[in-house]
């Protein structure tokens, strides 16, 4: 049976992660911080594929589901276009905004895992561009972080297609008031946030989230190293968390544990099974550097669900 199409509304966007291998502290002086000028010289850089909608599509694609991307890259965008197509991944809603770069990350980490970050949103700043009615046969979709303009309308054109779909605020929740946020969860179908986000939608808007589970079919919570929590029909369910083999870099965990939603949402799975399916991607990508660098295979997935819940996945 083919897979529903599920359109991955979200950014496309190049991390450039820099190890700097000594200690912030050690150069930047607390007196002189109205003086900073500092220089570090990097010791380790490599270059990832990122963004959420390429994240969660990689992903997707891996189990066998058919993501759609929606999202805009800019005049730099080549090389994302080619690895979407060398992995299958179609690209209705994909566009280039001439004159402009692809989002990118800039982001340099010292010996005690601080971080400076530079961010650069590019062409993502104009995925208001973009419509959700310009791509066929849609079945199923996610608003994921991405331009602000561009989440208010792709929620809106959701709900009027009367498509199903997850709203994603994720690092995207800041730019938005509490009632604007409250506009855009009674539209959706559902609402995906970490832990730490929803304490602070439920500070921005007033609203405690199990209440907000009310607005919805499911609100579904991420809990890091304890799992997740799903809250649908009145009930709380507890999802356990699957020790990972390595806990090498978090970045892209909650696009796939996401990926693992979409697909368990498309093929009817109970709440509790598409629960575990995300969590086990969450478990598998922690294991690999990047977002994009781990390996999902449809068998391989399908046999350590088997292993791990005693329960055949297909």
């Amino acid at each position: 049976m083919d897979s529903p199409r599920t359109l991955i509304c979200g950014s496309l966007a190049y991390d450039t992660i820099m190890v700097f291998p000594d200690r912030f502290a050690r150069h930047i002086l607390p007196e002189q911080l109205h003086l900073l000028s500092v220089s570090f010289q990097i010791g380790e850089m490599r270059r990832e594929w990122g963004g959420c909608a390429g994240n969660i599509a990689y992903n997707l694609q891996g189990l066998g589901g058919a993501p759609v991307v929606m999202a805009t890259l800019g005049d730099d965008g080549v090389p994302y276009r080619e690895r979407m197509d060398k992995l299958g991944i179609a690209q209705d809603g994909v566009r280039t905004v001439p004159g402009m770069f692809t989002a990118q990350a800039f982001i340099i980490t010292d010996l005690d895992d601080n971080q400076i970050t530079a961010f650069h949103p590019g062409a993502m700043n104009a995925s208001h561009e973009n419509r959700v009615g310009d791509v066929e046969r849609i079945a199923l979709g996610i608003v994921a972080p991405d331009g602000r303009d561009g989440m208010r309308a792709h929620v809106e054109q959701f709900a009027n297609a009367k498509i199903p779909f997850i709203f994603d605020p994720g690092q995207g929740l800041p730019l938005f008031s509490g009632p604007e946020l409250l506009e855009m969860i009674d539209a959706a179908t559902y609402l995906a946030v970490n832990d730490y986000e929803g304490r602070l939608l439920a500070e921005r808007t007033g609203v405690p989230l199990d209440s907000i589970a009310r607005r919805v079919d499911a609100v579904i919570e991420t809990l890091g190293g304890e799992g997740s929590r799903i809250y649908t029909g009145g009930r709380a369910l507890s999802i356990p968390a699957v020790p990972a083999t390595a806990l090498v870099d978090p970045t892209g965990c909650g696009d796939a544990y996401r990926a693992g939603l979409l697909y368990g949402i498309a093929h009817g799975f109970a709440w509790e099974k598409a629960g575990r399916l995300a969590g086990l991607l969450g478990t598998q990508k922690i294991a690999s550097r990047g977002g994009q660098n781990h390996t999902v295979s449809r068998d391989a997935m399908g046999a350590l669900f088997h292993e791990k819940f005693g329960e055949y996945l297909w």
